[in-house]
């Protein structure tokens, strides 16, 4: 960074316009991307799932909470786990600022994990979240959207991951997304995994505004629970102290 290249007001603006063209260029292409995916064919949802909720059992049907689309986060927290995935935390501390507006725009947005429910609920309450965060434990809801490998895909180490095929793992992060009509049909619209949920995470698009980016040697290496980083103790007293 010390030696980054400093000119005039005038090269930097010429500079600057030619990278807004290719800004531009990405927003229309990014555009055209969320029309092929609003245009993608759906299935039809027919098996039954069930899950453990703070309402309840609920059904996947049940989840839409009376809107007709529905975000589904596979949120990494298997059964046994003391913690979720420090990636899957960072993107789920964007959910509730989300859902502020998404309620609002016939959008239910929530978490799903395979452990049961009481297992990652201290979890949550510690990162303070308030989205809906519930268990398919018992189900085959992580195995059918390949988020976990099923146990025929433990035994010859190969499971459907990001449309191919990769070793088996447990657990492995993603988002599907269902839509309901007035008939009650649920169908599945869209799933994308790995890297296909960087768009959800904010924070990323603020540090690519900035000089040093995003700063790392592998993805996300930086990153961790947000009350675990050097400072968050400290901060939080603070904030405590300014609030008494």
């Amino acid at each position: 960074m010390e030696t980054h290249k400093v000119v005039s007001q005038d090269e930097w603006l010429a500079a600057r316009k030619a990278l807004l063209a290719d800004e531009k260029a990405l927003s229309k292409a990014r555009d055209r991307v969320a029309e092929q995916r609003r245009e993608l064919p759906w299935v039809k949802v027919d098996k039954e799932y069930v899950f453990d909720t703070p309402d309840g059992r609920q059904t996947l049907s049940d989840l839409f909470d009376g809107r007709s689309q529905l975000i589904v986060y596979h949120f990494m927290f298997g059964p046994g786990w003391k913690e979720g995935c420090p990636g899957c935390s960072f993107l789920a501390d964007h959910i509730d600022g989300a859902n502020l507006h998404l309620a609002h725009h016939d959008v239910t947005l929530l978490a799903v994990s395979r452990a049961p429910r009481r297992e990652f609920e201290p979890f949550k309450k510690r990162m303070g979240w308030r989205f809906k965060w519930v268990s398919s434990d018992g189900s085959d809801f992580n195995f059918d959207y390949h988020v976990s490998a099923s146990p025929e895909e433990k035994a010859t180490d190969k499971m459907n991951y990001n449309y191919e095929t990769i070793g088996a793992n447990d657990e492995l992060p993603g988002i599907s997304v269902f839509y309901k009509d007035d008939a009650g049909n649920v169908f599945h619209t869209y799933s994308t995994y790995a890297r296909g949920g960087d768009i959800l995470i904010g924070a990323h698009n603020y540090l690519d505004m900035t000089p040093k980016g995003r700063n790392e040697n592998t993805i996300m290496d930086w990153m961790k629970h947000h009350d675990r980083y050097e400072t968050a103790e400290q901060d939080n007293c603070c904030h405590q102290a300014k609030s008494a």
